[in-house]
């Protein structure tokens, strides 16, 4: 059996205040990618940030930066962001898509209260002055995800050839899924990614994770899923997605830390540790041409970078 292990390499939710070992720099965060390729990762997910300030930023030089490093040195899979760091535009998140035409980019499919402020509660010290306004700041926003935007990026990703990762937050956001391959803008089979734990989504409990496949399995039919899960419920429910026959994410995006009380030093550290776990359940992490061949990807050689 195989399975495709994504490393979501930096994100933009964590600030560089809450670990040394978060990448920042496109150099960093690239490298970061082709450490987790060695370990068995196929995929990498990618944000890109300031590399003065580690502040999330939709740069095309920066994204164009990282892919051309990763390239040049492995063949795995990039999955860009559309979902950006807070306050970003439609035009800035979907831009990266419409510059590089990936094989494979997020696609969030649906508005939800993506809330940060409440681990100012665990936070004394900052790096950089942007930190606690940027975490205090989600008290009050909303990440919005309109039927309006999902159909521009899906117009936007099937130009490109992109295939959308379909974020998925919480069990509404199956049926915005569902009436999108109704209406056609959609193609099945679609990739779903349980995004568990966030403020504001579903929350990561194995009952959970049943009724959102149950659910995707009666609205949708055919599809492909991988789970990802915030903080210490990352590898408890990857593993429950890896026996329910998904795939898996791991990364410094979704958790800092490898075991309770131990900073993760690297993606790599996550992504060896997912691997063994899927090894003692006879389950092979699958490689970047094995991962495309599941997911239908139109190839490396077709991308802009």
């Amino acid at each position: 059996m195989k399975r495709i292990i994504t490393a979501a390499i930096t994100g933009g939710i964590h600030t560089p205040a809450m670990s040394p070992y978060l990448p920042i720099t496109p150099k960093q965060i690239a490298e970061e990618a082709v450490r987790a390729y060695e370990v068995g990762a196929a995929v990498a997910h990618i944000h890109a940030r300031d590399p003065e300030t580690g502040r999330p930023i939709a740069n095309m030089d920066y994204f164009g930066e990282i892919a051309a490093y990763v390239k040049s040195r492995c063949d795995m899979i990039l999955c860009f962001t559309t979902g950006g760091g807070m306050g970003m535009t439609t035009e800035e998140r979907i831009k990266v898509v419409q510059t590089l035409e990936p094989e494979l980019a997020s696609c969030n499919s649906g508005s939800l209260n993506f809330a940060l402020f409440h681990v100012l509660d665990h936070m004394e010290h900052f790096k950089h002055d942007w930190e606690k306004d940027y975490l205090a700041a989600s008290e009050d926003i909303i990440f919005p995800n309109t039927f309006k935007t999902l159909r521009e990026y899906t117009e936007e990703f099937d130009h490109c050839n992109t295939k959308p990762e379909l974020e998925i937050y919480d069990i509404g956001m199956i049926n915005n899924v569902a009436f999108m391959v109704n209406k056609e803008h959609l193609k099945k089979p679609v990739y779903l990614q349980f995004v568990m734990g966030i403020l504001g989504g579903i929350q990561p409990t194995v009952d959970n994770l049943l009724y959102m496949y149950n659910t995707a399995k009666e609205l949708i039919g055919n599809f492909e899923w991988s789970v990802c899960a915030a903080g210490k419920n990352q590898i408890k429910m990857c593993n429950m997605a890896l026996l329910m026959g998904g795939h898996a994410r791991v990364g410094l995006e979704d958790n800092l830390y490898l075991e309770k009380g131990q900073l993760a030093k690297s993606n790599a550290e996550q992504v060896e540790k997912i691997v063994r776990i899927a090894g003692e359940l006879g389950i092979e992490p699958a490689t970047p041409n094995e991962a495309r061949e599941i997911l239908g990807l139109k190839g490396l050689d077709r991308v802009k970078y």
